[in-house]
């Protein structure tokens, strides 16, 4: 009895390990209680809406804002980032004849919101000169009583003539938004450096070299030899001054173009500083 069990559970083995490869369970059903659950798959086919149920809309551009700015708490401001550039007082100086009218004139014509301070004098008017564009011819009682009165910004005696700058003029033009310009000899820049400080931008010009200079005042032929020699010696001597200045420009002969673009490069760079000069007069 016991030897035909054991021939019997032999036979059944090895028909349980001769099952084909193919077959991966066993031909007989199990219990539906030791059955396992085959693994649940799922795919964005599981979650497909129906063709008759509608698509969520995007959220709006405005929708999306309000949503930042509420997990961000506090709203999107529309001021300006970085405020406007505060107005500059632009002085330009430099020995004569290095061109400072020339540059001047050229500046003029070829940049907007710019006033050009036309300075009091009372020299005598040159050829070609016009009152109130180039100068405000005065007579010296005039020019005096102006000083007097606190008119002016800056004056000084220079070959013998007064000058000076209105103050009139620069407040009108700065409160309407305009950069202003100066004209001055080095004398009155060194004046205006003491008024002003570092509020205002000063470029020094000069001429590519000394020769140049001389040359050219020689060619205006406007002194007689005595004037001439006295210009030559105090243009010389005012050279050494260009380290006071924040800016030079080299006013090549035949390269106006090239030093107006340097005096406006000079401009677009100061609206761009992150700390704006303030001018108070």
């Amino acid at each position: 009895m016991f030897h035909r069990l054991c021939s019997s559970l032999s036979r059944s083995s090895s028909i349980i390990t001769t099952f084909p490869k193919s077959i991966k369970s066993p031909p007989f059903p199990f219990p539906r209680s030791l059955r396992r659950a085959a693994p649940t798959t799922l795919s964005f086919s599981s979650f497909k809406m129906s063709d008759n149920q509608p698509p969520i809309p995007s959220p709006t551009k405005q929708e999306t804002l309000r949503s930042l700015e509420f997990h961000l708490g506090s709203p999107f401001t529309p001021d300006p980032i970085v405020p406007p550039p505060n107005q500059l007082i632009i002085v330009i100086s430099g020995p004569s004849g290095v061109g400072k009218d020339a540059v001047i004139n050229k500046l003029r014509e070829s940049r907007e919101r710019l006033h050009f301070v036309v300075t009091a004098t009372t020299r005598p008017m040159r050829p070609g000169e016009v009152d109130g564009k180039d100068y405000f011819f005065v007579t010296r009682e005039s020019f005096l009583s102006m000083a007097e009165n606190d008119e002016l910004l800056e004056y000084a005696l220079v070959y013998g003539e007064y000058k000076g700058i209105p103050k009139k003029q620069i407040r009108e033009s700065m409160s309407g938004g305009e950069d202003v310009v100066l004209r001055v000899d080095i004398q009155g820049a060194q004046t205006l450096r003491r008024i002003l400080g570092n509020s205002a931008v000063f470029v020094f010009l000069v001429a590519e070299s000394e020769a140049a200079m001389v040359e050219r005042l020689v060619d205006r032929k406007t002194e007689s030899q005595e004037e001439l020699l006295v210009r030559v010696a105090t243009a010389r001597e005012e050279v050494r001054h260009l380290k006071s200045f924040d800016y030079v420009v080299v006013n090549a002969q035949g390269r106006l173009d090239e030093a107006v673009r340097r005096v406006e490069a000079i401009i677009d760079a100061e609206k761009s500083r992150v700390h704006q000069r303030v001018v108070r007069i």
